[in-house]
């Protein structure tokens, strides 16, 4: 049993493999998204929280922790959209909110467009639903032909890193395994590697088209109590540039910056982001 974990797995059946994904507790529905390359153990600690008010659907995008990894599917923004619009449609889910970290920042807010009226609240970490103009040399490498491929599906040179440079506290030995559990070999991390390479930099890259698409739709989502912005400072993908963007879109909204926590905010400062996730969700809107 994974640690922190003690959760019940549920399957959605897709043409190109099983979508794992939990489903805990019952109320208001919030979904949690993930990114790259993390999957719904990420979440474990709000699940856990949430599950007593909620009900908490927390999904392993396709070719992600738990869910089937197929090789040749394409693992781009849209498709990961419709994995999603599927699951939700498939469970009869109406109305929900969403936590988003990460590249499931798009996904989310790529579903929350396709039917914005569903929508109750939004929690931020760490993300981006926009363009952005530059890259991370460390993210960069990883999309050289051939030679990224080798470094994230051949040396682990992707989820293994994330363990140590996306937090500031030392994650445990039993922690980071789990992290990694499900990325074990080449075959299983196709996913990690076709995210990176599915980042829309410019014109013409394929999900280039469908992050303006959500960018645009942003708008939709601006209102009182609608969103919660919980940000790692010290974050050396997703910077203080993309937090301060999400606050000039959103400049009603309630907004925490933890100067001390990396990426991983929910490892980093779990103490202070998960009980205001909490308190988020049972506020009246």
């Amino acid at each position: 049993m994974l640690p922190e974990y003690p959760f019940v797995s549920h399957y959605h059946h897709l043409p190109a493999g099983r979508l794992h994904y939990l489903d805990e507790g019952e109320g208001p529905v919030a979904v949690l998204v993930h990114g790259n390359p993390t999957w719904s153990y990420y979440y474990r600690n709000v699940v856990a929280e949430l599950r007593s008010t909620h009900r908490v659907i927390a999904v392993d995008h396709l070719g992600c922790g738990l869910s089937s990894k197929p090789q040749k599917y394409a693992y781009t923004l849209a498709s990961h959209i419709a994995n999603l619009e599927s699951l939700l449609d498939s469970l009869g889910i109406e109305r929900f909110s969403l936590v988003v970290h990460d590249w499931g920042g798009a996904i989310g807010m790529g579903l929350a467009a396709g039917r914005p009226q569903l929508v109750d609240k939004v929690v931020i970490l760490n993300t981006a639903a926009f363009r952005f103009p530059s890259m991370p040399r460390r993210i960069a490498v990883c999309r050289i032909p051939f030679f990224g491929e080798i470094l994230v599906r051949g040396l682990n040179g992707f989820a293994w890193p994330a363990t140590f440079m996306a937090v500031n506290r030392s994650l445990s030995s039993e922690v980071k395994r789990a992290y990694l559990k499900p990325y074990n070999n080449w075959h299983n991390r196709v996913a990690v590697h076709r995210f990176v390479k599915d980042i829309p930099m410019k014109e013409g890259d394929v999900s280039m088209a469908k992050l303006i698409e959500i960018e645009n739709a942003l708008s939709q989502f601006r209102g009182a109590g609608r969103m919660l912005i919980l940000w790692g400072g010290r974050d050396f993908c997703f910077n203080m540039a993309f937090y301060q963007r999400w606050c000039a879109l959103f400049p009603e909204a309630e907004h925490h910056c933890y100067e001390d926590a990396g990426h991983y905010v929910l490892e980093d400062a779990r103490e202070e982001v998960i009980p205001r996730i909490a308190e988020f969700f049972r506020r009246e809107a």
